[in-house]
């Protein structure tokens, strides 16, 4: 019987869906699900830290976080993406490198501020990741996560489990997320929902979050390392 392997199986994934993935990331961040990231992290985290961006895919965010005025390193697990993101031009301020959220190849304490994007779900076990996170980030800094939310359509990823296979994406929901961070050495500092169209904000104004986190397609999370 052949052994599932999710680190090789994880990667061997997104080294299949690179090009599809950076024909869709510019717009992702620019209009779509990903436009709020990057405000929100200016709003928290000052001007010139020095961040790093974990499961950075094609590296369109590292990269726009460069742009906002951050020293930026962009780290995924898929060698096709990395290439992509290096494609995009590296400098002082930012640089890419192939590596795995469980085993971060950076010292600790090495980062003023940190960014996960629709990473964590992807790892076959999450609480390694998020404390391989805490480890490299300065005591007291900032990580700002984004989650899958329950309405995400990636989230279908994981169905084929209902079978008793194998697969790559974490099932795990917003408050799920949210109580193994506080469990585990986090703050909660901020939080707010990207929502499918459909979906405005007077419907979900009233609600407390709970309710607003079973609507999203993906929960923004900012959490201080304590």
């Amino acid at each position: 019987m052949k052994t599932f392997n999710w680190h090789k199986e994880a990667e061997k994934s997104w080294d299949e869906r690179a090009h599809f993935w950076n024909q869709s990331s510019e717009e992702m961040w620019e209009h779509g699900s990903r436009k709020t990231i990057v405000p929100l992290i200016s709003k928290h985290i000052p001007k010139g830290s020095y961040i790093v961006d974990l499961g950075c895919g094609d590296g369109y965010g590292s990269w726009k976080l460069s742009q906002a005025g951050y020293h930026v390193v962009g780290i995924d697990l898929s060698s096709e993406m990395i290439e992509k993101a290096k494609s995009r031009g590296e400098s002082e301020q930012l640089q890419f490198l192939q590596g795995d959220l469980t085993k971060l190849p950076f010292p600790d304490e090495t980062f003023s501020g940190a960014m996960a994007i629709n990473s964590i779900e992807w790892t076959e076990r999450p609480l390694e990741a998020l404390n391989e996170m805490r480890r490299v980030l300065k005591s007291g800094h900032l990580l700002c996560v984004g989650l899958l939310g329950p309405t995400a359509a990636p989230r279908m990823n994981s169905y084929r489990r209902l079978y008793g296979e194998p697969v790559i994406c974490n099932t795990m929901m917003p408050w799920e997320f949210e109580k193994l961070a506080q469990e585990n050495g986090w703050e909660l500092v901020d939080g707010q929902g990207v929502y499918k169209r459909g979906v405005t904000q007077e419907m979900v104004a009233q609600l407390p979050d709970e309710l607003k986190q079973a609507l999203t397609f993906m929960w923004l999370f900012m959490l201080r390392k304590v």
